[in-house]
């Protein structure tokens, strides 16, 4: 039964303009409407921090949001909620490429 575990959705954004602050900080303000769905019960919003570069460490993108959802079921109804489709209308024109990694705890 996998719809009793938490489920991660982390999102790593690359936008086009990578030294634009304006643009970091527009993205930014469009992730933090996210929090406002009932759905999302955690978010975590970051840029990539000044640890130690070691081969595995990926520092590449721009803005990283981690939201945290009760079940699949969750996830997938903010896929399709107006605050989020409203984000994706809003924002996308920023970035240049979007990794999503999706993870169920167990």
């Amino acid at each position: 039964m996998a719809s009793q575990f938490k489920i991660v959705h982390h999102v790593f954004f690359w936008l086009k303009n990578k030294d634009s602050e304006q643009d970091k900080q527009e993205l930014i303000k469009g992730i933090r409407t996210l929090e406002t769905i009932d759905e999302v019960k955690n978010i975590h919003i970051g840029v990539p921090a000044d640890t130690a570069q070691r081969g595995v460490v990926d520092g590449s993108f721009s803005v990283t949001e981690m939201l945290i959802f009760e079940n699949e079921k969750d996830e997938a109804i903010y896929q399709e909620h107006p605050i989020h489709q409203k984000f994706v209308k809003n924002c996308e024109h920023l970035w240049e490429k979007v990794l999503v990694y999706d993870s169920r705890q167990i």
